[in-house]
């Protein structure tokens, strides 16, 4: 039963999504797990039989505690449906008590069957799949459905802590949060009630930061964020430069808001106003050239800030009345009203090409209209992590239906991801799904009735009934993608094949493409040796054996002109009512000026927002897609041994004061990285000078068996002592704090003297190979950049 998933699939799983008991063994398989999540979805439709459902609203709330059972539904099952009544029941929708609706389900066992069966075969095809939180929650104790939210922070302290509070809440339930600081009084800002002055946006910033840390460090998985600062904030600089090195604030996305006037300014090469979110009173004005610079600065050294054009956003939303749209969720896909969060689901496009290289319309009709369907059950099922997003999301029943295997696709219908058949077709198949889903959600409104806030909404002064305020999202399918073992996305094959170890078993293995592989086999192409060659280079375009229409078809995300990402995701986003989550993969070869009018493009062409990552460009990311090496961190116990230490290095040595006297640092390289330390202070044989012999010894240690330098800096710095010395930032707590400092100091240093050496030797770059991170969560480098987030292609882990 388990022969539609693939190896990889199987480990995700089982890693991440297979039920387990107490002392952690697995008491669930695949089909269980879809079958558990069909059963919970389909349920809801009891609660819209004729028999029980009144659309107007007419009825009065049951106030009896009356139970019921409905044979082959857990307790989970019955306390979601009963959950799901109560909301409706209050409402006035409900005609009948919580007893006799578990009694009508009885009597109608064989039509919730044939629902459960529709929605489970759907899945168990890989035609279609909801998000991670769905597939890990449906029908068991936490019931939490929703990947996404927006919370609000408004300008008082109150407000503040409390979005903290809920922040936390929310991530501890498995779900990200978007923010938008826009709000917030800027830096210097007078505060009446104390007379003193505000610390700004980026402060906070920082403390949202710490909180989701800490919630980290609890549990399985980090919380995921996104903080947007508009153009117009005083505090716009600082903002954009604030991750400028890199280790500051490692929990957020950030993103600036772009507005229309800021774009005309700075195509008329003039200023723009900024503007006090306290007064809404002018307070300067930038150069938009200016500020534009130094985000293409950023986003082109580490891949951020990304930009999301607010005025487009709110220009296109369905429900106006409810207030500006400020900010999205943690990946772009999804602009979301304060409280809002959103039910996500894709379609497996790569199922739908028939033999012959046709898409089966019918089918994906067929699909578009189930899915729908489910992802409305969804908002009825869901157990949302706060009341006020639950009233929200009630309110509008959002839900984004999207799409993954695009680029698989197009290698079926025969097409190149660079094509203009390829964009005209991307515009085909999203205006497809578009039009099949308004549909599918008008057919539920005949039913179920309009979302709540459907008056004043785009919809109503059309004439144009929906369930739904919106129905489609382009969102990353980083973990849903390598279940239905295809391509994520939107996005282009990120490689043809790469050497990975086995996260079970350590062995080292060939993974090639499947459809490369079936087209090098048709041709009489296929050899071990071949395997083994793709998997060196990642890609196909330097192979001479390699057919020229077979490299052309099989190209990958870098081998890709920009201009062509930009295209795509602009194809896809004029048939989608949210946002599309994509990556723009840069060579790390690209200048300055790609990423100026990459940006540009993306707002020309009518995309909602742009992430761009230049390959390489990030610190942590030293491989290329091809070999992914062996494993380097997580490990077994007692495996790790130190580098041996070569007979010559080179280093640098400096004098740092200390409460404790004059410390000696010696800092030792190999290749021009950290290999060594040496510390001395005080006399020999005091105890002042074995401690600090002992941490120089650890720090050696820790270095010559890899672990990051920086991540050993951050854990010195700023342990106090009873006394300091310094002030500012040259206050140095603890002969610790002191050593922290100097090797974060001759990190950030180092950083710089590379990024002026690649400026020197752009040309001598290799653009064609994209380079993976090592993963925190298997240890293996096999993270890639895309779909506007990070996904691990040996394990699953997402960062979204």
């Amino acid at each position: 039963m388990q022969g539609k998933l693939s190896p990889n699939a199987m480990t995700v799983l089982k890693r991440r999504y297979l039920r387990r008991d107490e002392q952690g063994e697995l008491i669930e398989d695949p089909e269980g797990m879809f079958r558990r999540v069909a059963r919970n979805i389909s349920l809801m439709d009891l609660l819209y039989y004729p028999s029980v459902y009144d659309a107007e609203g007419g009825q009065m709330p049951h106030d009896d505690d009356e139970e019921g059972e409905i044979p082959g539904y857990t307790e989970w099952d019955l306390a979601t449906l009963r959950r799901a009544y109560g909301r409706l029941d209050k409402r006035g929708h409900m005609k009948v008590s919580f007893g006799e609706l578990c009694r009508i389900g009885e009597q109608n066992a064989d039509d919730l069957k044939a629902k459960e069966d529709e929605l489970f075969s759907i899945q168990w095809e890989l035609d279609f799949c909801f998000n991670s939180p769905t597939l890990m929650n449906a029908g068991l104790d936490l019931q939490q459905l929703s990947a996404c939210f927006v919370l609000p922070v408004d300008d008082s302290m109150e407000s503040i802590f409390d979005s903290v509070k809920h922040a936390a809440l929310i991530h501890k339930s498995g779900g990200g949060t978007g923010f938008s600081f826009s709000r917030l009084r800027p830096k210097n800002d007078i505060v009446k009630t104390t007379g003193g002055v505000a610390s700004g946006p980026v402060s906070f910033l920082r403390v949202f930061d710490a909180s989701t840390q800490q919630i980290k460090q609890g549990g399985r998985r980090r919380g995921a964020n996104l903080g947007l600062l508009s153009c117009t904030h005083p505090d716009i600089l600082e903002f954009i430069t604030c991750k400028a090195d890199d280790d500051s604030i490692t929990n957020f996305n950030l993103s600036v808001g772009i507005t229309d006037e800021f774009m005309a300014a700075l195509e008329e090469g003039r200023e723009y106003q900024l503007i006090n979110p306290r007064t809404g009173a002018s307070v300067g004005s930038l150069r938009a050239q200016d500020v534009f610079d130094l985000l293409v600065e950023m986003a082109w050294t580490n891949g951020e800030p990304g930009v999301i054009f607010l005025d487009r956003i709110n220009a296109k939303s369905t429900c106006p009345h409810l207030g500006p749209i400020e900010t999205t969720n943690p990946c772009g896909e999804q602009p979301l009203l304060p409280y809002e969060s959103c039910n996500l689901g894709s379609i497996n496009l790569s199922r739908f090409a028939s033999q012959d290289g046709e898409i089966d319309w019918d089918r994906l009709r067929v699909v578009v209209h189930q899915a729908v369907h489910y992802l409305d059950n969804v908002v009825d099922a869901n157990c949302y992590p706060l009341p006020e997003i639950e009233e929200m999301t009630l309110k509008t029943r959002k839900i984004g239906l999207g799409v993954m295997g695009w680029a698989e696709l197009l290698i079926k219908v025969g097409l190149p991801y660079d094509s203009e058949e390829a964009i005209t077709l991307a515009e085909e198949v999203m205006g497809f799904i578009q039009r099949e889903s308004k549909a599918a959600s008008a057919k539920l409104a005949e039913v179920r009735g309009v979302f709540p806030a459907y008056p004043g909404s785009t919809f109503a002064k059309e004439g144009l009934l929906q369930r739904n305020a919106t129905t489609t999202t382009i969102a990353p399918t980083g973990t849903i993608s390598i279940i239905c073992n295809t391509s994520g996305g939107i996005e282009p094959l990120f490689s043809v094949g790469l050497t990975r170890t086995n996260v079970l078993d350590g062995d080292t293995m060939v993974e090639i493409n499947d459809l490369f592989k079936e087209e090098a086999m048709k041709r009489g192409l296929w050899s071990s040796e071949l395997a083994t060659k793709v998997a060196e280079h990642g890609n196909v375009s330097g192979l001479a054996e390699i057919p020229a229409d077979m490299r052309r078809l099989f190209v990958t995300a870098l081998e890709i002109a920009p201009e062509w990402h930009v295209r795509m995701q602009a194809a896809f986003q004029q048939y989608t009512d949210n946002a599309v989550s994509k990556t723009v993969n840069l060579p790390q070869a690209a200048t300055r000026e790609d990423v100026a009018s990459i940006l540009c493009l993306a707002y020309r062409l009518g995309c909602k927002g742009i992430t761009i990552y230049r390959d390489g460009s990030r610190q942590e990311q030293v491989l290329h897609a091809g070999k992914v090496e062996e494993r380097r961190t997580n490990g077994e116990w007692g495996m790790i041994r130190p580098l041996p230490r070569p007979d010559k290095l080179h280093g640098i040595s400096v004098r740092k004061d200390t409460p404790m006297g004059s410390l000696f640092l010696t800092l030792n390289m190999l290749d021009d990285h950290p290999f060594e330390l040496f510390a001395q202070i005080g006399r020999a044989g005091s105890d002042v000078s074995a401690f600090t012999e002992a941490i120089a010894r650890l720090i050696s240690l820790a270095f010559r068996c890899g672990v990051d330098p920086m991540e050993v800096a951050n854990q010195l710095k700023g342990i106090g002592g009873s006394r300091t010395v310094g002030f500012g930032l040259g206050r140095v707590r603890s002969v610790p704090d002191a050593i922290g400092q100097f090797i974060a100091d001759y990190l950030r240093e180092k950083k710089g003297s590379i990024a002026e050496e690649e400026l020197a030797s752009l040309e001598d770059v290799e653009p064609r190979r994209l380079s993976l991170n090592l993963c925190p969560s298997c240890g293996i480098q096999a993270l890639v950049h895309v779909e506007g987030c990070a996904k691990c292609v040996a394990c699953g882990h997402s960062e979204c």
